[in-house]
């Protein structure tokens, strides 16, 4: 199977997520499904139907996580250096608005645009790879081409 880059810090999250699934969530839904048996038929009692419901989802993304764990490379961007890579904390300007962006560069599970953290596999991620400061970069992008000039590249 092919190993899934992260970093640190995507690394850790997932498994406090992993944590709070098992020990937290995971015996409140049971506590709450033996709850709703009590309240006698099962094929009209809402809650137990909804209880259920949960607990499927919360031993899916159980089992996920475990499979991004098992298979996570992590890869520390503090010992990195050079020309635009996984991990790299990246600062453009857009040719056309002169606005300044900064994104660090990402695992898929780890991505929030919101947050400054770009999906390595995004249009303008896979454009800046192998990028040094000063290049331009063109990114076709669901709405529409931009052209970004790299300003700076830094590993943090």
């Amino acid at each position: 199977m092919e190993k899934v880059p992260m970093t640190r810090t995507g690394f850790q999250q997932l498994e406090a997520e992993l944590k709070q699934l098992k020990s937290v969530e995971r015996p409140e839904i049971i506590r709450a499904i033996s709850e709703a048996r009590e309240h006698g038929d099962l094929s009209e009692n809402a809650e137990y139907h909804s209880a259920r419901e949960k607990q499927s989802f919360i031993e899916g993304r159980i089992k996920e996580i475990e499979g991004l764990l098992g298979l996570a490379e992590v890869i520390d961007p503090k010992t990195l250096s050079g020309s635009i890579k996984f991990g790299a904390t990246v600062t453009l300007v857009d040719e056309d608005t002169d606005e300044e962006k900064t994104w660090q560069i990402v695992g898929e599970q780890e991505a929030n645009i919101e947050k400054g953290l770009l999906n390595i596999r995004s249009p303008i991620a896979r454009a800046l790879i192998g990028k040094e400061e000063g290049d331009s970069v063109e990114v076709r992008t669901p709405g529409g081409e931009k052209s970004y000039e790299v300003l700076k590249i830094s590993y943090q």
